[in-house]
């Protein structure tokens, strides 16, 4: 990431982007960007046309032009992330990706799968159940939070690394912490010790930097709907090449007797799965393109921008609530997760959502949508606050003010 001084404090004072050029509720102040992104309105006009096109000519677009069109935005795609497009499939969302290499693989009661307990609870789940039914040991390691650097996140995971380890499953960027892990650094270690590595890289598109090639973990997958900010049900799973026969589609179909030899069995079942809406995948370059030309700088300079402004958001917030920051700046990339006091025990909420009623009032009272995040479990919570290119400094401060009356004045 490009550091926060790079950049003037008076240049995060207001939004790079216009009203008009996102979907977003006017009324509403969104430093949520993180939960399920933002699609820019030439984005989804761009989708509604595909939407039109096939349904013109349903079997036309279907059959005879769908997958050129999914070749080409996938190459688009390999080239943004750093990946050869033969090794890059879509998929709607980085669950499907973790789910689709944990339910291919084949585990045996003697193998342990590696996981922190910062990962997502969707893709944790999905890794209990596999070992479930396979007998694999699931490893938790304990990651701290606060944390002093990035070593004490690679000292801890590979302490737990034995001879029976067959696989970690390790975030990129996590969601509840907001912290960039090591994962060039672990995937290399992981390596050198016959581990394969599952990045769950759902955050990592569009905020930080990719090289996928370089990276060379086993398998990765991303969204494309949160910082590319593609329309919802566009993600990606990339896979090394001598991987690729044992990965399967969570949905078999067609292509798993197909006769064609002209691609891998890999994209030939992954490109078809059934009739689907294929538009959010065909989007992608788009959103690509769009958010990109937003800065005369492309995408180094959307990142660059957003991470000054998160950190300068966290910095403010921090100061308000008289807390320290929990990680350093060299961890964070445009999203950030700040310690707030526990909840009483009279306003723990009931089921079935557990919305903490702070971030309901945040919302009903002062128009602010901001997660309230339960950590490491109720009543210890998070706040955690997003930065995009709609976003400015002032919006944060409004926050740190209300979340200073509210949460110090007791």
């Amino acid at each position: 990431m490009k550091p926060a001084t790079a950049i003037s404090p008076d240049y995060l004072k207001r939004p790079v982007t216009g009203r008009g050029f996102w979907a977003l509720d006017p009324k509403v102040t969104f430093l949520n960007h993180g939960a399920f992104g933002a699609c820019p309105q030439p984005v989804l006009r761009y989708q509604t046309e595909m939407r039109r096109r096939m349904e013109r000519q349903p079997l036309r677009f279907l059959v005879r032009e769908l997958e050129p069109l999914l070749d080409q935005a996938r190459q688009t795609l390999a080239d943004f992330v750093g990946a050869e497009a033969e090794n890059l499939v879509f998929v709607p969302n980085a669950s499907t990706g973790v789910n689709t290499v944990l339910r291919s693989l084949t585990f045996r009661r003697s193998d342990e799968l590696l996981v922190t307990d910062h990962e997502y609870n969707a893709s944790r789940n999905a890794l209990d159940f596999v070992a479930e039914r396979t007998g694999a040991r699931v490893v938790v390691v304990p990651i701290p939070f606060p944390l002093r650097s990035a070593d004490e996140i690679t000292q801890a995971i590979l302490a737990k690394v034995t001879a029976r380890t067959r696989l970690a499953l390790i975030d990129h960027v996590t969601s509840q912490t907001g912290v960039i892990f090591p994962v060039a650094k672990l995937v290399r270690e992981f390596s050198a010790r016959g581990v394969e590595t599952l990045v769950d890289g759902a955050h990592a598109p569009g905020m930080v930097p990719l090289n996928l090639q370089r990276l060379g973990a086993t398998y990765y997958t991303g969204n494309c709907h949160k910082w590319l900010c593609a329309p919802k049900g566009a993600a990606f799973l990339h896979v090394q090449r001598d991987r690729q026969p044992l990965i399967r589609p969570l949905v078999i179909s067609h292509g798993a007797n197909s006769a064609r030899t002209d691609r891998s069995r890999y994209q030939i079942e992954f490109g078809w799965a059934g009739t689907w809406d294929p538009s959010a995948y065909l989007a992608v370059p788009e959103a690509i393109r769009q958010v990109g030309a937003q800065l005369p700088g492309g995408w180094p300079a959307v990142q660059a921008r957003n991470h000054a402004l998160v950190v300068a958001a966290r910095r403010v917030i921090c100061e308000a609530l008289g807390v320290a920051a929990p990680c350093p700046e060299s961890m964070l990339g445009t999203l950030v997760a700040i310690p707030l006091p526990p909840l009483a025990a009279n306003q723990v909420p009931p089921p079935p959502l557990f919305l903490d009623p702070l971030q309901d009032e945040l919302l009903f009272r002062h128009r602010l949508e901001v997660p309230i995040i339960p950590w490491p479990a109720r009543p210890g919570r998070l706040l955690r606050v997003a930065a995009q290119l709609y976003n400015s400094l002032p919006q944060y401060a409004r926050l740190a003010q209300v979340l200073q009356k509210k949460l110090t004045s007791r």
